[in-house]
């Protein structure tokens, strides 16, 4: 009988499910994940999780209760820095532990930590003890992990074209799998905040969908190059703590400066702590450069469809009007 390996369709599942599915397949067990974020989810986890827990902690929880009865495993690793300088959310390093003790009956939890920082070839070591549970061939294991790091670079070179996530996932997994083509757009917008905040269609209450209906082209930190974010390293007097706050910061910094999108829009949660910094970040950037506009949206789980739209269109009518004008004074003066 086939092992079955749960992996939630949250958190990290927006950055490395491609990593991790092609090496537990490469094992010979099969992977499955929660299905989108849906209200039913979400309830689920407010049920189990702490009040003052934000939105996507209290999906995970949701998305663990909504598959644990269908794995032998839930593959929630605690993965703590992978750059060598920034860690991540310590409520993500903390996730396996509070799935054990606010979900009953949960399947055994693999949650192997991954830090960089801590020996050489820490990844390869954390995927060979991982390995090491289901198989002692431990060429099958170097097999495994290298064709889960050809998968992760293409998946991320779909991300750097323009995909979004889970089109990204579908293409890799068929690659005869037909991509929409690009709306013609009249804005070029960059949406800034973490993946799976960003990508969460029902907590952002498709957010990304909306503003493609209107027009605007989008750029997420995705499609940021790791050289544009370096060059911004010198306008803070040292990196920011969590990894996906500091390549927020400095994407934003970088649109800032280079003027190469109509405008910005960051994507918090409620009581996002990490956040707490960024935002004003931004905001005292943003009076640097009163030509780029910029909006801050928040979400929870109580954030409105209707409300969240209204605020996106007139965002948008706003940036239209101002380039319009723009474009009408230049030609007064050409």
């Amino acid at each position: 009988m086939t092992i079955k390996i749960g992996i939630p369709r949250a958190t990290f599942y927006y950055e490395y499910f491609p990593m991790a599915q092609t090496f537990f397949n490469e094992l010979g067990l099969q992977v499955i994940t929660s299905a989108k974020t849906s209200r039913e989810i979400l309830n689920a986890g407010i049920q189990k999780a702490h009040a003052d827990t934000c939105v996507p902690v209290k999906a995970f929880y949701g998305h663990v209760e909504s598959i644990k009865n269908k794995v032998d495993f839930l593959f929630i690793p605690r993965i703590t820095c992978l750059n060598g300088q920034t860690v991540y959310c310590p409520k993500f390093l903390g996730l396996p532990d509070m799935m054990r003790h606010a979900i009953d009956d949960v399947p055994e939890i693999i949650d192997t930590c991954i830090d960089v920082r801590t020996t050489r070839f820490a990844v390869w070591k954390a995927f060979y003890s991982i390995g090491r549970r289901f198989t002692n061939d431990k060429f099958k294991i170097l097999k495994a992990y290298i064709k889960s790091l050809y998968a992760l670079k293409k998946y991320k070179n779909l991300l750097m074209q323009g995909l979004f996530p889970e089109e990204a996932i579908k293409k890799l997994n068929n690659p005869n799998y037909n991509i929409q083509k690009k709306q013609d757009s009249t804005l070029h917008f960059a949406v800034l905040g973490y993946p799976y905040t960003v990508y969460d269609e029902f907590t952002t209450v498709d957010l990304l969908s909306r503003l493609k209906k209107l027009g605007v082209q989008i750029t997420t930190i995705e499609q940021v190059p790791y050289s544009w974010i370096k060059r911004q390293h010198k306008k803070l007097p040292k990196r920011m703590f969590w990894t996906y706050s500091d390549a927020v910061v400095k994407s934003a910094f970088h649109f800032f400066e280079h003027k190469s999108v109509d405008g910005i829009i960051h994507i918090t949660t409620f009581a996002c702590g990490p956040d707490s910094m960024v935002i004003d970040y931004l905001k005292f950037e943003s009076q640097n450069h009163p030509d780029m506009p910029f909006m801050s949206i928040t979400i929870d789980e109580h954030s409105g469809e209707a409300g969240i739209h209204t605020r996106l269109e007139a965002f948008v009518d706003m940036v239209k009007r101002k380039k319009m004008l723009k474009m009408n004074t230049s030609e007064v003066y050409s």
